[in-house]
């Protein structure tokens, strides 16, 4: 099992965006910023396109841990939701923007989706989600 690089105690949720050490909570996260030091990379000549669906810094592993996970989505069928326009034209809603950090950045990830589910901005995102999935799922 793998622990946190930080505390070296908890097993890590998270990764650090800039030098990607693998850290466990926001406690260590605050810790690490202090004295992160990101390999340095060369500037990109060209902008991406949409930042929000931006997913160089993470892989599929950092989010899915087959131990966690029952129900998994193949990648290829993931990679359909950075396709959709459907999907793009939604999260060009600032709200729903502000609410899907609000979800990344709790403490507890299972009480803010709750409250996020209670959204009618969110659930349509979320269905939106499903539609584009499950639709491939069928056809697959």
């Amino acid at each position: 099992m793998q622990l946190c690089n930080v505390c070296s105690e908890e097993t890590p949720k998270y990764r650090c965006p800039a030098c990607k050490i693998r850290y466990c909570s926001l406690g260590c996260y605050k810790r690490h910023k202090e004295t992160c030091l990101p390999p340095e990379q060369p500037k990109p000549t060209v902008p991406e396109v949409n930042d929000t669906l931006n997913t160089d810094s993470w892989t599929v592993e950092d989010l899915l841990h087959e131990d966690d996970i029952i129900d998994k989505v193949p990648l290829q069928r993931l990679q359909l939701l950075g396709q959709s326009k459907e999907l793009r034209d939604i999260l060009c809603n600032p709200h729903l923007r502000q609410l899907l950090r609000s979800i990344d950045s709790a403490d507890n990830k299972d009480d803010a989706m709750k409250a996020a589910m209670q959204e009618p901005l969110f659930v349509e995102f979320s269905d939106q989600c499903l539609k584009i999935v499950e639709n491939e799922a069928g056809g697959l």
